[in-house]
């Protein structure tokens, strides 16, 4: 049976396609026309703006797209939507907002006092990793799902600390680096351990774990929080299974492998350029301390 029976607000999430649209005008203003208005601030490069559009696609691509209405029916996607929502989409947001505006930001009291707190690395390691495996939990899990305004704030919640778990390994703010490189590769690696025993458990379990891909009752109610309940008034559907030829116990094993593999790959990449960064700058200083050697009147 094709999705397309759920209707074009179901799909494509027109409200909050419209809500993206105006974050990315809001940006653009910001950054662009009325930039001026902060001292600090330096012209928005090509770059900032491409990591920025990024994210924004990526977020509606995920959270708007039929996408959205697919973690409903089957929970790999599910899984796809929580890795890109959580190990992508913040870095291209970090990234894609300008220096000068995230001082700005940390330059209120407010803003200042959370970044203080959640963006340690201990602490932000912890959090992140925690509720997200929190949520996984087959009570939480279906608890949240099957309403609406606690699955919106979970939701957010879970993004805003995946801000703050990329924010010691990517930030360009000289006074926001906490981590050298080598505490860099070893919080990866524990980024990477924390998120395997939920990822573990989802893979490995040998029985569906969560009533809202199982129970018809539990799925129908969760379906309310993307379908009209006028729309779902009129279908008859015993379960994800009319959708799917997969079985639920594979479809709930192949989200976890899902989730891992991005994840591993992400890292991996991540790591990449935590290492060239660091061998570049360690060539650099070499470089430095030659030319020193040679020219010792060059540094005076």
């Amino acid at each position: 049976m094709s999705i397309s029976i759920f209707g074009f607000q179901a799909l494509w999430s027109p409200y909050f396609f419209v809500a993206t649209v105006l974050v990315g005008i809001g940006y653009f203003l910001i950054t662009i026309k009325y930039r001026k208005r902060f001292s600090e601030s330096v012209p928005l490069t090509k770059g900032q703006a491409s990591y920025f559009l990024s994210g924004i696609i990526l977020l509606y691509v995920i959270k708007g797209s039929p996408i959205d209405l697919m973690g409903h029916l089957m929970f790999y996607a599910h899984m796809i939507q929580m890795a890109v929502l959580c190990l992508i989409i913040p870095q291209f947001f970090i990234l894609g907002i300008p220096p000068w505006l995230w001082r700005t930001l940390l330059n209120k009291r407010v803003f200042r006092k959370a970044f203080s707190i959640l963006s340690k690395p201990v602490v932000a390691l912890i959090m992140f990793n925690g509720i997200f495996s929190i949520y996984h939990i087959p009570l939480v899990f279906d608890f949240i799902k099957t309403d609406m305004w606690l699955h919106a704030g979970y939701t957010s919640l879970l993004f805003i600390l995946s801000i703050f778990f990329w924010w010691p390994l990517i930030n360009k703010l000289e006074d926001q680096h906490t981590l050298s490189g080598l505490k860099k590769v070893g919080y990866i690696f524990a980024g990477g351990a924390l998120l395997l025993p939920a990822c573990a458990l989802i893979i490995f379990s040998d029985v569906p774990m969560y009533a809202t891909f199982s129970d018809p009752n539990a799925w129908a109610k969760a379906l309310e929080l993307c379908v009209p309940g006028t729309t779902l008034a009129g279908l008859t559907l015993s379960g994800p299974e009319v959708f799917s030829s997969m079985s639920l116990i594979y479809d709930q094993q192949l989200g976890g492998i899902i989730m891992k593999i991005i994840q591993e790959l992400v890292y991996g990449v991540v790591l990449a350029r935590v290492f060239f960064s660091w061998y570049r700058k360690e060539q650099e200083e070499t470089e430095v301390e030659k030319q020193h050697r040679l020219n010792p009147q060059t540094i005076e």
